[in-house]
């Protein structure tokens, strides 16, 4: 479990392809301390497993499914990434609640300056709107952002300077693909009214009994 707030930029020191599979070598210098082979970790908002450490370096193996959710396909040496560790239960969440899982990607539509913040518009595929509400939380290459409007398929975030200085948002530019990771409460929502017992939000006695309800 992460919150969204990136630790430090890691760049990407090597990368192999086998099979639509990666195994990526990442430098660090803040995270590394005290960081072990098994912990978890997150890269571009992709939770991944440390499989090797050697001095500033850490590997991790990012599995097909992996690979086919999410950017790790446009990296390469050199590339810079967002590092988070996880979660500690006595730690303050002041992101919000990120589990690491990457729903989709999105292609940045427009970046415009507006006074000293900065507004980023994405497209996403439409069976994601649902998940987007305005004011909303959303993880963009792991970092928690505010969704600040949603129009169709797009939507805009607004980064202030601190976001935008100690993050990756800084080398990003128009037509890039980002990691998406929806909010998880809005998932389990968007979930219940789908489903076949709530369709019109048809609220029954027999569907308030088998929930509790009653």
């Amino acid at each position: 479990m992460f919150t969204g707030l990136v630790e430090e930029i890691g760049v990407i020191s090597s990368i192999q392809n086998i099979n639509n599979a990666l195994y990526i070598n990442v430098t660090a210098n803040k995270i590394i301390k005290g960081l072990k082979i098994g912990d978890s970790i997150a890269i571009n908002g992709a939770c991944q497993t440390v499989i090797d450490l050697k001095g500033n370096e850490f590997k991790v193996y990012a599995s097909n499914e992996t690979v086919n959710v999410t950017n790790f396909l446009s990296y390469k040496k050199g590339s810079f990434v967002n590092l988070e560790r996880p979660l500690k239960l006595d730690a303050r969440l002041d992101g919000h609640i990120v589990s690491g899982h990457i729903d989709t990607t999105a292609k940045i539509y427009a970046i415009r300056q507006i006074a000293e913040t900065r507004e980023f518009e994405f497209e996403i595929d439409m069976k994601y709107k649902n998940q987007l509400v305005p004011k909303g939380s959303i993880s963009v290459d792991g970092i928690s952002l505010t969704i600040a409007d949603v129009t169709d398929n797009k939507f805009k975030i607004t980064v202030i300077p601190h976001t935008y200085n100690s993050t990756t948002m800084k080398y990003l530019k128009i037509g890039d693909i980002v990691n998406i990771e929806t909010d998880i409460i809005g998932k389990y929502i968007e979930n219940y009214l789908s489903s076949n017992d709530n369709i019109n939000n048809n609220i029954t006695i027999d569907l308030l009994e088998r929930n509790g309800f009653l």
